[in-house]
């Protein structure tokens, strides 16, 4: 038995991941900083990776920006306006990328 969903294990709703949206093949960065007291940051979206691939791509974009972030619901959030520098490193390895937002 399952302890959350009181499912037996074959039957199990909790284990499976939720199941994203479909994506158009184009990444978009955009700077955001709605709910973070006036901080910017940076967001990754419509990416088409799992989640270790996702995480590692996102420990690669915080590195190379030299800040901090997170990985949150198939987004990729950098602390600070590091758009450019994103959109430069996910060019070099062989996305197709847009900048959203203004």
């Amino acid at each position: 038995m399952c302890p959350v969903c009181r499912q037996p294990k074959a039957n199990c709703r909790c284990s499976t991941a939720p199941a994203r949206a479909p994506s158009d093949g184009v990444v978009r960065v955009s700077r955001e900083t709605k709910g973070r007291a006036g901080k910017g940051v940076t967001l990754v979206r419509g990416l088409a990776l799992d989640a270790l691939a996702l995480a590692a791509l996102g420990k690669q974009l915080k590195t190379a920006c030299g800040s901090g972030g997170t990985v949150k619901d198939g987004v990729i959030e950098v602390q600070g306006d590091h758009c450019d520098r994103v959109i430069e490193m996910l060019k070099s390895q062989g996305f197709v990328v847009k900048r959203a937002g203004g």
